[in-house]
């Protein structure tokens, strides 16, 4: 007898996830390194880069990723899908390095960065080998390889740990004690924004070797027509994914023109990030679920019951999501010494943040319905949207409030998306969501969280235990309303 589909997704989302968490966690593990030896503005100027990665990053895959998903399933040969999307994808990721290399140092004097062009070629690096690898891991995924996946995934980010732990601890010393040489040309004499950046770029290489038997095996062909449909579909959601990318990190960006008046913007920036990046807990979740679960929807979406079966994902997803949201909030006590003490000033953002990203992932959820039903351009109205909500907050409120206005926009622009994503849902592609369900594991997360702020003062070790109590309540909740016996529970 055939798994049932659930469980199928559960191990798919598993394997992804070792490669996933292990990203987030490595990444995490680093926070005390970068907050601990760089200073907020430095981190601040890592993060600003880093935005302007994510963005174009969008733009150099064009929606492709789940345009190959779209059409490999559908079309007679999969393999001129994914061929058609790395020709397209290597083509306009070579141009981009080529562009932003011969006009690094330009650039790098109109964003106030003049003496560091190397950047610029790094982010050049950067974009084009993960641009081209990102239709490599798509074509992995469908193939449901995701034990290779996993693999490299682990490659690339053990190599990026190596990279980052040499240049921090060993290089340094071997600057001052070799003042003249050649690696001078490529970071900064003191460990620096340009350490991270530098590491990145050389795990990107190894990400890229690794490939080449893979990238060996593929047969170069274009085929017109078929180029033709992929990009009438994937462009839209190219588009729809870069408001998307911009309500992301758009934030960041506006640093530089609204940090409130006597602030440093990049140092205000640093801590917004230190406390993201402890918010990123929960953003690993919908990550480890968005790579097993695009796949998945769309593999069962001729299936009798497809709908039901999502709706059903949509309720285990907000229910473990809240659990997250708890684990993180009530130990908050011990987690904020993972940022250094210059740092901590940002950690009240962190809630904020937590339930901006559960509301993400449930749009997430939600907004297969449109990738499914192929109307992929009203994607584009639905992001716009967050995107404007984003904008207004940020604008009207960072030279006020700073980096809470940032986390409150990430809040509200979710919002205002899975709202529009629902209602046009219902409308398009009706599917039966349970949504007092839903929000109910979200208001008994929240509920639980609110009686844990009211506990009066106590002896840490008493108030964790206390904390731990409201998790177990939580965790029996759940189990009542699925009607889980826990006796009955599968380990």
């Amino acid at each position: 007898m055939s798994a049932h589909p659930l469980k199928i997704l559960a191990g798919e989302t598993a394997i992804y996830g070792l490669s996933t968490i292990l990203a987030r966690v490595v990444n995490f593990l680093f926070i005390p390194i970068y907050t601990r030896i760089l200073s907020t503005s430095s981190y601040g100027t890592y993060t600003e880069f880093s935005a302007y990665i994510a963005i174009l990053l969008v733009l150099l895959t064009l929606g492709l990723e789940t345009g190959c998903f779209r059409f490999a399933n559908t079309h007679d040969s999969p393999k001129a899908v994914f061929s058609n999307a790395l020709l397209t994808v290597t083509i306009l990721s070579v141009l981009a390095f080529a562009v932003l290399t011969i006009f690094a140092e330009p650039i790098s004097t109109f964003m106030d960065y003049e003496g560091y062009p190397e950047v610029i070629v790094y982010i050049g690096s950067i974009l084009a080998i993960d641009s081209f690898t990102a239709i490599l891991f798509a074509k992995l995924r469908f193939e449901r390889k995701a034990v290779k996946f996993a693999v490299l995934k682990t490659i690339k980010i053990f190599s990026e740990t190596a990279f980052n732990l040499i240049l921090f601890f060993i290089v340094p010393a071997y600057l001052m004690s070799h003042p003249q040489t050649i690696l001078l040309n490529f970071i900064s004499s003191t460990p620096d924004f340009t350490y991270i950046l530098f590491a990145t770029f050389l795990s990107g290489v190894v990400s890229l070797i690794i490939f080449i038997p893979d990238i060996l095996k593929v047969r170069f062909a274009f085929n017109k027509q078929l180029w033709k449909m992929m990009m009438l579909y994937s462009l839209p959601l190219m588009v729809a994914q870069l408001p998307g990318a911009l309500n992301d990190s758009i934030d960041r960006l506006l640093f530089r023109f609204f940090s409130p008046e006597g602030n440093i913007w990049r140092s205000d920036l640093g801590i917004f990030q230190a406390g993201v990046k402890i918010a990123t807990l929960m953003m690993l979740c919908v990550q480890m679920f968005r790579f097993a679960a695009e796949p998945f929807f769309f593999s069962r979406a001729k299936d009798e019951g497809s709908k039901d079966l999502y709706a059903s994902i949509m309720e285990h997803f907000t229910a473990f999501s809240m659990l997250v949201f708890l684990g993180i909030m009530l130990y908050m006590d011990l987690l904020e010494y993972v940022i250094g003490s210059d740092f901590r000033k940002g950690i009240d953002i962190v809630p904020i943040m937590l339930m901006a990203y559960v509301i993400l992932g449930m749009n997430f959820n939600v907004s297969m319905w449109y990738k499914l039903s192929g109307k992929t351009n009203i994607a584009i109205y639905i992001t716009l949207a967050g995107l404007l909500a984003t904008l207004a907050i940020n604008i009207g409120f960072m030279p006020l409030y700073s980096y809470h206005a940032a986390a409150w926009g990430h809040f509200v622009s979710y919002s205002i998306m899975l709202i529009f994503s629902v209602i046009l849902g219902n409308k398009y592609y009706p599917i039966p969501y349970q949504w007092k369900k839903i929000l109910g594991f979200v208001a008994l997360g929240l509920a639980l969280y609110a009686v844990s702020l009211l506990l009066p003062e106590m002896n840490l070790v008493l108030k964790l235990g206390i904390h731990t109590i409201l998790i177990f309540i939580y965790i029996t909740a759940y189990l009542h309303i699925e009607k889980i016996s826990i006796w009955k529970l599968k380990f």
